[in-house]
Parts: structure tokens; sequence; C-alpha cells
């Protein structure tokens, strides 16, 4: 049955090899992000190799100086991580701004013994699911093969480090994105750094049951979006859209779900050394530049089109700098604990009730 298999497999497989684009996802078609990018010129290499040298200054020998320059001049890493770290930097400076390298040092042999030596209960889930993350890549195309191997580890060990939270699938997009710029178990403590909250504030809200957390965003960003586009806000209202329709997954997998991946890491740059705030910056991003074309559309292809943003407005050079610029952090504050409040006297009135 296995002989079988494996010759169907080879029947269907094309004569030409897979073309992938720099990231290792299977090309559909001519991207034209991906044409900008392999016409390149000599002096836009220049540029990127005085760069990436500025970054291994910055960071120094496998992060040695990394908390050092970060406290002299954190505006200058703020200011470089908003215009991107270098690709072949990614994976380590992600640990540094995460807190996950200090977690993995402080804790020798135990991913090791997670994915050995423990059971998980949601072991038949991740199974099911491996397949659905990422499917494009040629990391995790294969079925049983290393990546989605490493997926199933990762999802797994944490399955045990935290039973309360266990897996939720939109962890899967998460683990995935990390295991592609680092091991599986620095990867796995860069979710336990996450969930956990090592540097910013715990993220397990968006994976615990009821998902409280999601619902918290939500209600920030819905009040959000008609304190920053009144109109586009009252036009939601009347055609009885709500950010449960459109946003959960920007949530619960930080944009990495149905994004192009270019602008998916871009904003994971961010994510990991500012916290959640630039989700709710990059989502008003997006409605506020189509905006204009948003308001005149009824429900069904609004939900269309909050669900299909135009490839134009996915371009992280012009949607960044728009997300940079809108200020929420004071907003949020007051939002959350209004939110916090209101479901106080829920909880409360429930309790009476029972």
């Amino acid at each position: 049955m296995e002989k079988k298999r494996v010759a169907d497999d080879h029947e269907v497989e094309p004569a030409v090899p897979v073309r992938v684009d720099r990231f290792g996802f299977v090309k559909q078609e001519q991207n034209s992000a991906e044409g900008l990018c392999r016409s390149r010129s000599a002096s836009e290499y220049e540029r990127e190799e005085r760069r990436i040298r500025k970054w291994r200054k910055m960071i120094g020998v496998g992060g040695s100086d990394w908390k050092h320059y970060i406290r002299r001049k954190p505006h200058v890493v703020k200011r470089r991580i908003r215009k991107g770290i270098p690709d072949c930097l990614r994976g380590l400076v992600w640990q540094l701004i995460s807190g996950s390298r200090d977690l993995l040092l402080m804790n020798p042999g135990v991913y090791e013994q997670l994915v050995i030596y423990e059971t998980s209960a949601s072991e038949l889930d991740i199974i099911r699911d491996i397949s659905r993350t990422f499917p494009s890549h040629v990391f995790f195309r294969q079925r049983h093969g290393p990546g989605q191997r490493s997926l199933y580890n990762v999802l797994k060990a944490y399955s045990v480090f935290d039973r309360d939270v266990g897996y939720v699938q939109g962890m899967g997009f998460i683990a995935g994105l990390l295991l592609l710029y680092m091991s599986e178990e620095d990867a796995f403590w860069l979710l336990v750094a996450l969930l956990k909250g090592a540097v910013h504030a715990p993220m397990e809200g968006l994976y615990l049951a009821g998902l409280p957390l999601v619902q918290q965003y939500l209600y920030q960003f819905d009040h959000s979006v008609k304190e920053h586009l009144p109109k586009l806000g009252e036009h939601f209202s009347q055609e009885m859209i709500n950010p449960s329709m459109y946003a959960s997954q920007w949530f619960i997998t930080v944009f990495s779900y149905s994004f192009p991946f270019h602008l998916a890491i871009r904003i994971w740059d961010v994510f990991l050394y500012e916290d959640v705030r630039i989700v709710f910056k990059v989502g008003l991003a997006l409605l506020k530049y189509c905006h204009d074309d948003l308001v005149k559309l009824p429900f069904e292809k609004l939900i269309h089109a909050l669900r299909n943003f135009p490839e134009d407005a996915l371009n992280p050079d012009v949607l960044l700098p728009l997300a940079y610029s809108t200020k929420v952090s004071r907003g949020l504050d007051a939002l959350k604990q209004e939110y916090e409040k209101q479901n106080g006297k829920q909880a409360e009135a429930n309790r009476k009730q029972g």
C-alpha cells in the first residue's frame, strides 16, 4: 500500500523543479513584490549589506552586545526594527527582543523532556491540523516531513508545558512562522515567552477557553475604529459588521494567517519589540487605506473586501508608515479598563442569576 502511494506521488510530480519565492513559498504566479526583489540593482544590494553590518555590530557575536546597545540607544533600535530586521539575522533578533533566549538558557533539557517523555491530550488535534499550516511552504509541504515533525513537536511540547492552554488551532501559524527562522527548541521558548509574558503582557488569553483576550481586543478594536474612522465605523454599524467577522485572526495569529509573508514578518519584527499595539495600528491603517472603497459597500461585498484586501494595501512600505503614525496607546488603555469594568459587572450579574 505504501509503495502504491509513493508511485502515485511520482506520477503527479511536475517534471520541472518547484519554483519558490525568496522565503520558500511555492510560487503560484509571478508576484510583483518578488519581481521587484529579483530586479534589485547593485546599489540596493550594497545598501542591504551595509544594513546587515550595522545590525551585526549592534547585536555582537551571538547577541553578546544586544542588552548593552539597547540600553544606550533604544531609539536607534526602535527605528531600525521598524525599518525591518535583515532576514539573515531575524531569528536571532526575535529571540533577543522577546526574552526567549534567556528562558532557554535558564531551562536546559526541559524542551527535550516535554517532547520525548510526556504525553498530551491534544496530540490528535495537533496531527489533524499540521498539514493546514503554511501548506505552500517547502518546509511544511511534505507529509510527515521534517517541517511537519518539528511543528508537531513544538505544539505538543507547549500543550504539555501549559495544560491550561493546551493546544488551539491558531497556535500552529505562530509556531510555524517561528520555525522558519529558528530551531524547534528556540521556537518553543519564544512561544513560551509570548504566551507567558516574558517581556510584554502575556498572550495566553488568546487561546484559553472562551478566548478572553480575543474578546477584549475585538472590543478595543471596535471602539478604536469608531474613534479613528467615524464614517467607516458608522457604516459598519449600519451594515451590522463587527470585528469578530474579519479581525479575530489578526489577533490570534498576529497577521501570520492569510496575509502576505513579507508583510507578516515585518509586523512580527515590531510586534515582538513593541507589543500587541502594532496589531491595532496595522488593522486601523488597513481600514484607513481602503476607507473610501469600504464605505460604499453593502454587507456581502464588505465582508469579502475585509477578508481580501487589495495588493497595494498590503505593501509593507506603504502600510507600515501609515500604521506607525496611528496613535492608539492611551485609547487602548482606557478601553481595556472600560471592558474589564463591563465584564466584571456581567460576571457578577451571571453569578447572581446562577
